[in-house]
């Protein structure tokens, strides 16, 4: 009985802590994907990241997207949604979806400053390398079915707004507004709740007016109904996986993981991948822990593996990935990833051991 109270009060806490803290700032995801599924242009979606798209296209521009953006596993996810449904090719989203957690420029910045250069180097150049590994992985194991050439779209039927050079030019105003409250709300470097509020105010504000200038109440319609659709299908699924993950962090205490799985063995690397497939930490504190593992003993190959897995995927992610792509899908992306995390953490740990 001690130990079920002690599960449901590390569940309670951190679900907790996610909703004070991490999902206020998680919000604008939903009405950005919400916004690109409904009046973004699908036609340069299906140009770019479509299956018909030349993969020396598709992957670089993936990549080049997700490393726009500094979000976690699970603030990425409502983004994911958003291309995958506008038309993306499984391939070029995936390397979306891994891409832009993975290569958090402030988490690559902390990690060179708390734990050394060498791993914060080995962290970005591998991240993008595994995702576009992964990518193309999972379009060969899961090829998008195509039929024909890829579907000529209507310019105002893809862009609503399209035929008004002016509207359109204050729309993309509006994106630019939206992906700037993102960003802002969802930067870990500002920890302090107030100077956040502060600084989203005046874009709320701009954001209301361009708005109105920008969208007819059709459009608003349209966006808000297909925000309520990602709202409906993550959020539940969310919110389970991240009172699953803090039962978790109780039963498999840092310390345990330091102590048990030190060495560069392939016991102790892929342990430590596990362990940062499951656990859930928002952006920037999977940092801290590593810290903490390599002060208790932790080998540098462990620690690198699990750098590389924490911030790419954790329990609530897995559980919405699952409805967005399927089980089969699901399967073989955290297998690929748990597979490259704890190859590469075996050769750095080799490596650094000569």
């Amino acid at each position: 009985m001690p130990l079920v109270i002690e599960l449901l009060k590390g569940g309670v806490a951190t679900l907790k802590d996610y909703l004070l803290v991490h999902l206020p700032f998680v919000v604008p995801a939903f009405f950005l994907a919400g916004a690109l599924y409904a009046l973004f242009p699908k036609e340069r979606i299906l140009r770019y990241l479509g299956s018909h798209s030349p993969k020396y296209i598709s992957y670089p521009m993936s990549v080049a997207a997700g490393l726009c953006l500094a979000v976690c596993s699970c603030t990425i996810l409502p983004l994911f949604a958003g291309i995958r449904k506008s038309g993306a090719g499984l391939g070029p989203a995936i390397v979306f979806l891994y891409t832009a957690p993975a290569t958090n420029i402030l988490a690559i910045i902390y990690t060179s400053a708390l734990i050394g250069v060498d791993v914060a180097l080995a962290r970005i150049i591998l991240s993008v390398s595994f995702a576009v590994i992964i990518g193309t992985s999972m379009a060969a194991l899961f090829p998008d079915k195509i039929s024909g050439n890829a579907p000529d779209v209507a310019a105002g039927q893809a862009f609503p707004l399209a035929g008004n050079r002016s509207t359109s030019k204050w729309l993309w105003v509006f994106f630019g507004l939206l992906l700037a409250i993102l960003l802002w709300g969802a930067s870990p470097a500002i920890q302090i709740l107030k100077v956040k509020l502060i600084g989203l105010a005046p874009l709320f504000i701009a954001l209301v007016l361009v708005a109105r200038r920008a969208l007819s109440r059709d459009n608003v319609l349209s966006w808000m109904r297909e925000t309520w659709v990602f709202v409906r299908i993550i959020v539940p699924l969310l919110l389970v996986g991240v009172f699953g993950a803090g039962m978790l962090r109780v039963v498999i205490p840092a310390e345990f993981v330091s102590q048990h799985f030190g060495g560069t063995t392939v016991g102790a690397t892929l342990a430590a991948v596990l362990f940062g497939v499951v656990a859930y930490f928002p952006t920037l504190v999977e940092v801290p822990m590593a810290r903490l593992f390599l002060d208790l003993g932790m080998g540098r190959g462990p620690l690198l593996a699990y750098l590389l897995s924490d911030p790419v995927i954790s329990l609530p992610s897995i559980l919405v990935i699952r409805r967005l792509i399927g089980n089969r899908r699901l399967f073989w992306y955290v297998v690929i990833i748990i597979v490259c995390c704890t190859a590469a953490g075996l050769i750095y740990g080799f490596v650094t051991s000569l």
